[in-house]
């Protein structure tokens, strides 16, 4: 347990930064659920608006360090992959 006044203070920013952290995550995780979603109805037109509107927020999340680009990249180009062969 913290003890002097700056690890108390610390721990409580600790916990703010992750209950935020949480948040963006849970975020970003519905928006490529979304995605996932219309690939699965079959709807083309729908799943590349979803994934339209998904990608920024993947970025975005990258960028600030919740998700580690490499992983951001990932589900980019796996959603987009998806999408493409529904044209097939």
């Amino acid at each position: 347990m913290a003890n002097s006044p700056q690890a108390k203070k610390r721990a409580r920013q600790a916990e703010k930064s992750r209950t935020h952290n949480a948040s963006l995550r849970s975020m970003v995780r519905t928006y490529l659920k979304k995605v996932v979603a219309a690939i699965e109805s079959g709807d083309q037109e729908a799943a590349k608006a979803a994934y339209g509107a998904a990608i920024p927020v993947l970025d975005r999340m990258a960028d600030k360090g919740i998700f580690h680009k490499n992983k951001a990249a990932r589900h980019k180009s796996r959603l987009n992959a998806r999408i493409k062969a529904m044209a097939a």
